[in-house]
C-alpha cells in the first residue's frame, strides 16, 4: 500500500490524528486531501513545504498516510489537468518523471484516522517557492500574482520604480 504525506500547519496534527484529514475544495471540483508521495527523494515528497510557508504558518507539520493501491486519484502539475489513476500508478507516476517537483497528488475523500502512519515536523527550508524552477529568478511582481502575498506591496512597489527608471532611461 503506497504512503503518502500531506503538508499542513504544525499546530493541526493532534487534532488530524484524532479526526483525520479532511478534504478541501478543489477548483469547483469537489473536497481532495492534496498530497505526495513518500519516495526515497526526501525533497520531492516534501517539494511543498516552503511554497506553504509562504501562506504566513510559520512551522509546518507533515501528516504520513497509507491508502490501498487501487484507490482512485488524481495526479499532475499543480497549474495543469489531472489525469485519474490509482494510488499505485501515482507512484510510478512521481518515479518516472524527470524531477517529479511541481507536481501533486489529489485524494478524492477525507483521510481516515486509521489510515495515519505518524506525524512529524520535518525541516523547514526544504522545497521550492513560487515554482519549482524558479531558483535564481525575481517572482513576477504584477498585481495579479502578488495580491495578497507576504511582503506583495514592497515587491509591486519595488516593480514599479524599477520600471519607471527604465522607461526615464530610454525617453533621456
Amino acid at each position: 500500500m503506497p504512503q503518502f504525506i500531506h503538508i499542513t500547519d504544525e499546530r493541526l496534527l493532534k487534532q488530524i490524528l484524532r479526526s483525520g484529514i479532511r478534504a478541501a475544495h478543489w477548483r469547483g471540483q469537489g473536497r481532495c486531501v492534496y498530497a505526495t508521495p513518500v519516495l526515497r527523494d526526501y525533497v520531492v515528497s516534501h517539494q511543498w513545504l516552503r511554497e506553504l510557508r509562504r501562506r504566513g504558518i510559520k512551522t509546518m507539520g507533515a501528516v504520513q498516510f497509507e491508502i490501498p493501491d487501487t484507490e482512485p486519484v488524481f495526479v499532475g502539475p499543480y497549474n495543469q489537468p489531472h489525469i485519474k489513476v490509482t494510488a499505485a500508478q501515482a507512484v510510478k507516476i512521481y518515479m518516472e518523471h524527470s524531477t517529479g517537483l511541481g507536481l501533486e497528488t489529489l485524494i478524492p475523500r477525507r483521510i481516515e484516522p486509521k489510515e495515519i502512519r505518524r506525524t512529524y515536523v520535518p525541516p523547514q527550508l526544504v522545497g521550492w517557492r513560487y515554482m519549482p524552477d524558479a531558483h535564481g529568478k525575481p517572482p513576477c511582481a504584477c498585481d495579479y500574482c502578488q495580491k495578497g502575498e507576504i511582503n506583495g506591496r514592497k515587491l509591486r512597489d519595488k516593480y514599479k520604480a524599477r520600471l519607471r527608471l527604465e522607461t526615464s532611461e530610454k525617453s533621456a
